[in-house]
């Protein structure tokens, strides 16, 4: 390992991944320093072919990975045209009117939430602008937030809300998009099992420490969680401004934990591959959980937990975890279809010392908070980049490339 090169890159996910062939295509010499044993960060694909973190393609016909995917053979499908939508209300499946009605308190969420974000007004929390009221009002609002941006509406910035919303199509890729990410990840200069544990930025290059010993660089693009560096995680020599550490604290990391179980002959009915199931709110408190079924017509049954209640059980432990979600595919299928699901996968993305969360949102107030963030530093020797520094496609992996490749662009040749 060169302990100089023009550009360090720290961390191997998404964004050092699109950073470092960015540089390599300008003539730069860089390495990538990743903490953990393997590549992708927050998108890895295991053995099994489930997608522990990031799953979609978002807004695919705009999304730089889809070009990828396409020119590399991986076989993608349009979740959205595929997946049979049911909903559990009332101690049973929905009405098609029922569904119609849901769908229709969805547009008009996002209807008001686009309108509430225009009206010039200051930030303030995305719950204060949702409809409430309607049947399926408080439905729409736990999806929207918990089960979807990995946090509570009370808990995000409405303007950033609402600039961060995506459309379709949303692509699922059979082989996993971890695994897309390691594909062009090959012939990289990454060196893995070695965190950079501080990074001193002073006078005119950059060095790194840890384990590996030290490094130099003429200019560093730091790739790592907003998670991580809220914890202090690295060490910055000098500490960083006040206005970067304000734009850190302001896009904490939210959390959707996964679990995947195996389905054994005759536990559900024969519901089509990519069957997707959302419950009714049955009370205030409730935080009802998702699934998906047979994804690409595997025996599998996914659970999405989002928010609060993913946080609360992550600390109490994967059996919690697997508890919860046990008792919720029981409200829907009854006890015995609940005890013969397999033993599950289950995501610890709240617990990995790497992560402490799944991905960003902005707090109240944080609106301008991403843009900050990939502020450069040191008349360009240090730059943030990730999903967490995007202001259109934050919290994806869309979002996490465009910041890297941009972020490689800026440094100086």
């Amino acid at each position: 390992m060169s302990d100089e090169v023009d550009v360090l890159v720290v961390g191997a996910g998404v964004a050092g991944v699109a950073a470092a062939r960015a540089l390599r295509a300008r003539g730069l010499s860089c390495l990538v320093l990743e903490a953990k044993h393997r590549i992708g960060g927050r998108a890895y694909t295991d053995a099994t072919g489930f997608d522990h973190g990031a799953s979609w393609l978002h807004q695919a016909n705009d999304n730089p990975l889809t070009a990828f995917a396409e020119a590399l053979g991986f076989e993608t499908v349009d979740h959205d045209l595929l997946r049979q939508r049911l909903l559990f209300t009332q101690g049973r499946f929905a009405t098609t009117a029922e569904r119609r009605s849901f769908a229709a308190a969805e547009d008009h969420f996002w209807r008001v939430i686009e309108t509430a974000a225009a009206d010039g007004a200051p930030d303030r929390p995305a719950s204060d602008a949702a409809p409430q009221g309607g049947r399926f009002d408080a439905l729409v609002a736990h999806w929207e937030g918990a089960q979807i941006c990995a946090a509570e509406l009370s808990c995000m910035s409405l303007h950033d809300f609402a600039a961060t919303a995506l459309d379709g199509p949303n692509l699922l890729l059979r082989r996993g998009l971890g695994t897309l990410v390691t594909t062009l990840a090959e012939g990289l200069p990454i060196h893995l099992n070695a965190p950079v544990t501080r990074l001193d930025w002073r006078g005119k290059h950059v060095e790194a420490s840890g384990d590996f010993g030290r490094i130099r660089a003429c200019a560093a693009i730091i790739t790592v969680s907003t998670g991580v560096l809220a914890q202090g995680g690295i060490a910055f020599t000098p500490d960083l401004p006040a206005a970067k550490q304000e734009a850190i604290k302001a896009l904490p990391l939210g959390l959707l934990s996964k679990l995947a179980f195996p389905i054994p002959p005759g536990t559900l009915p024969e519901f089509g591959a990519f069957a997707s199931l959302r419950r009714d709110i049955a009370g205030q408190g409730d935080r009802p959980i998702s699934w998906i079924a047979r994804p690409f017509g595997a025996p599998v049954m996914l659970a999405f937990i989002g928010g609060s209640l993913a946080w609360e059980l992550s600390r109490a432990g994967t059996q919690a975890t697997e508890a919860h979600a046990r008792a919720e595919f029981a409200r829907v299928f009854g006890a015995e279809a609940a005890a013969a699901l397999g033993a599950p996968i289950i995501t610890e993305w709240g617990e990995d010392p790497h992560f402490l969360g799944s991905y960003s949102h902005a707090i109240p107030g944080g609106q301008a908070s991403r843009r900050v963030l990939a502020e450069p530093l040191g008349d360009g020797r240090l730059i943030f980049a990730g999903e967490a520094c995007h202001p259109r496609y934050a919290a994806t992996v869309a979002g996490a490339w465009l910041s890297g490749e941009g972020a490689a662009q800026l440094i100086l040749p």
